[in-house]
């Protein structure tokens, strides 16, 4: 075994890693250090996410609980990537009660539900303007999904996106043009509620 980087080893993560801490996302293990607090010892993951000029300061025994993970693997990546191609499946319930759920799948640091918010929330030129929330949320989607398959796939965050939105393009919502788009999904949602009507009667 070669001793040229001394890198070192917790609980399967290294320092020098880069991981995913769900509310934040792609990290990188800068140092695992030890503090004392209040006479006990306690063993810490520092943890830097340059682009946001942060670092967070994970304890090791905390690193599960709190979902630190490593990145995703070339599968996983795949799957997120083909889940962008999906049709949108939007619910019929309040806006606020949407963007928490959407909210809720950003920071579980999943990258496949992670996908699925950014695939529900685009929107393509032809298509109507988003209000300012609905931005919000696509964006950090997209942001967090960027950083993760940039890093996976040793590439640019430039190039990342452009990759995510390569595959956003061949969705089937997208083929049809704005509002017939927006008429065919509806569509959708319709006959979906007669079924349950009729269901009911």
């Amino acid at each position: 075994m070669s001793t040229v980087k001394k890198a070192v080893v917790r609980l399967g993560f290294k320092t020098g890693e880069f991981v995913v801490y769900p509310s934040h996302g792609v990290g990188q293990i800068t140092a695992i250090e030890e503090q004392e607090v209040a006479g006990f010892k306690l063993e810490l993951f520092v943890v830097s996410f340059a682009k946001d000029k942060m670092t967070l300061r994970v304890p090791t025994a905390k690193a599960a609980s709190v979902g630190l993970r490593k990145l995703a693997d070339a599968e996983q990546v795949t799957k997120a990537l083909t889940t962008l191609t999906g049709r949108a499946r939007i619910k019929r319930t309040m806006w606020s009660r949407r963007a928490q759920e959407y909210e809720a799948k950003i920071n579980s640091g999943d990258l496949v539900a992670i996908a699925e918010v950014v695939r529900d929330l685009y929107r393509s030129e032809a298509q109507p303007e988003q209000s300012y929330s609905e931005r919000q949320l696509y964006e950090a989607a997209v942001d967090r999904m960027t950083r993760e398959i940039a890093v996976v796939d040793d590439v640019t965050e430039t190039e990342a996106l452009k990759k995510i939105e390569g595959q956003l393009a061949k969705s089937p919502r997208r083929a049809a043009k704005g509002s017939e788009a927006e008429a065919e999904a509806d569509a959708d949602l319709e006959s979906d509620n007669d079924d349950m009507q009729e269901e009911a009667a």
